[in-house]
């Protein structure tokens, strides 16, 4: 989605003692730096997520199994939450400016790979190869492109920068889907990646010439190796649990025994992380209230994203439709998100975060119950899917810039690249789980033969009948994501000031 979307106390730990400086303490950000990292925010959100909507195109194509496909779509949200936390931490020891651009070379082998995966013997492992280059570009240039925002711009000039910034993530994601239709229609799927490829050039040439921004260092820093690979095995588990968990069987030894593995590493992470001064995660960061707040609802919101891999399936494969139809009722997402995300800026100069936080999510709950009558006839729910889509695209833009404002303005200087890896991990983890978890429900309900008793009860579905199944399914995956934005209002409510100074 378009957002999802950017660690703990990790600067501290890692660096001991550390001051932010630049190479360049008179430099002032500009335009052509700032529009060059929306560029590689624009790689991963608007290209990279295409695959929300194209993924059938893509799947009967490359001759591959939907379960396959499903993996390929989220794995690349995954990698990029995995490892966000980790390039954040060491972009401030690398260089900010170094890691966006080895953002952009990771982008460019990962789109290649993809937009080059041939049918066959070899497609999983293109595919797959090339969307966690994918994943890993947008770990090494969110988070570090942030912390470039904060170290060159400030004050109403930070916030619209931030703004621009948030355009390209969720302004992105809102037009993936009617981005990607458009291009695997007209021609063709592979050349999306092709494209983003040209795109991320494009940005690595415009960054040219900028001073780097870094911090000093004192003591030698320790990269954490067991908690990397540890929280891996904790992400990669659940996520193959969800993903996998119905294909497998829910209740069979071998899925029980990868959750008790991701439970387990998940109860070592914590307790190695509280342990270890050099941990790549400080617990002790969630201290402060307003970056918690931001932080989990951050990652609820990017949760829903889930709602576009669930209606555009129903759409396509319940109605009929094609990626190019479908990805059109999502235009009003994609312009809701583009022409207010300014008003989002404005709303929190005059209120602060917690309201526009607040206002954004409930919007987006409406928006989803909108989406929940899948008992409709198509021409009724069609209009459903483009009131909806326009209202979620208008409670993100409520929310992007307070949101990721709050998380910035609470991070000291020599915290910025690892807090700003925390923000963007919980929106790649939150878009991740959200598409997989939705995308396993609708599958596993959609892929029993028998009707649900009592839902056939209580709602009657109109029209056809043959597709009732995948309508059912749809109804059950979009009641998982209104429950992950109440969840997210709930956290706001609970951790974000009524007033901020």
């Amino acid at each position: 989605m378009s957002d999802f979307l950017i660690t703990f106390r990790v600067q501290s730990q890692i660096f001991k003692s550390m001051v932010t400086i630049n190479s360049n303490q008179n430099f002032k950000g500009n335009d052509r730096l700032l529009f060059g990292m929306i560029f590689g925010v624009l790689a991963f959100w608007l290209f990279a997520q295409t695959t929300l909507n194209i993924a059938p195109v893509m799947a009967a194509d490359l001759g591959v199994e939907n379960n396959l496909m499903n993996i390929a779509v989220s794995i690349t949200a995954l990698f990029s939450g995995i490892f966000i936390v980790v390039f954040g931490n060491l972009s401030d020891r690398w260089g900010r400016v170094r890691t966006v651009q080895l953002g952009f070379v990771l982008s460019i082998l990962g789109s290649l790979l993809v937009g080059l995966t041939p049918s066959g013997n070899l497609a999983e492992t293109f595919l797959i190869t090339g969307r966690i280059f994918q994943g890993l570009s947008g770990a090494f240039i969110m988070p570090a492109s942030l912390a470039l925002v904060k170290a060159y711009w400030e004050g109403a000039e930070r916030q619209r920068a931030i703004s621009l910034w948030s355009i390209g993530s969720w302004g992105g994601s809102g037009f993936a889907a009617l981005f990607g239709g458009l291009m695997a229609a007209n021609v063709g799927w592979r050349w999306i990646f092709f494209g983003a490829v040209a795109l991320s050039v494009v940005g690595l040439i415009m960054m040219r010439g900028t001073p780097e921004s870094k911090a000093s260092q004192q003591g030698n820093y320790k990269i954490d190796f067991a908690g990397i690979f540890t929280f891996m095995v904790m992400m990669v588990g659940f996520q193959v649990v969800a993903t996998q968990g119905s294909n497998l069987g829910w209740s069979s030894p071998l899925t029980i025994g990868i959750l008790a593995v991701s439970i387990l590493a998940t109860v070592v992470f914590i307790r190695m992380g509280n342990r270890n001064p050099d941990s790549f995660i400080d617990f002790k960061l969630f201290k402060n209230m307003t970056y918690t707040g931001a932080t989990i609802s951050n990652f609820l919101l990017n949760a829903t994203a889930g709602i576009l891999i669930v209606a555009m399936t129903l759409i396509q494969l319940g109605g009929d439709l094609s990626a190019q139809e479908a990805g059109m009722l999502t235009l009003g997402y994609a312009i809701a998100i583009v022409a207010f995300i300014r008003v989002g800026e404005k709303l929190l100069r005059k209120f602060g975060p917690r309201k526009p936080m607040i206002w954004g999510s409930i919007i987006v709950v409406i928006a989803i119950l909108l989406l929940m009558p899948t008992h409709f006839f198509i021409n009724s729910y069609k209009l459903m899917v483009v009131i909806a889509f326009t209202l979620f695209g208008l409670g993100l833009a409520f929310y992007a810039t307070p949101s990721t404002d709050a998380a910035l303005s609470a991070l000291p200087d020599d915290k910025v690249g690892s807090g700003s890896g925390i923000y963007k991990m919980a929106s790649s983890l939150g878009a991740s789980f959200g598409v997989a978890i939705s995308a396993a429900v609708l599958t596993a309900f959609s892929n029993d033969p028998e009707p649900i008793r009592w839902i056939e009860g209580v709602i009657s579905y109109l029209g056809r009948q043959d597709n009732t199944a995948i309508r059912e399914a749809a109804f059950f995956a979009f009641g998982i994501n209104l429950l992950m934005a109440l969840g997210a209002i709930v956290s706001i409510m609970a951790t974000i000031p009524k007033k901020t100074n």
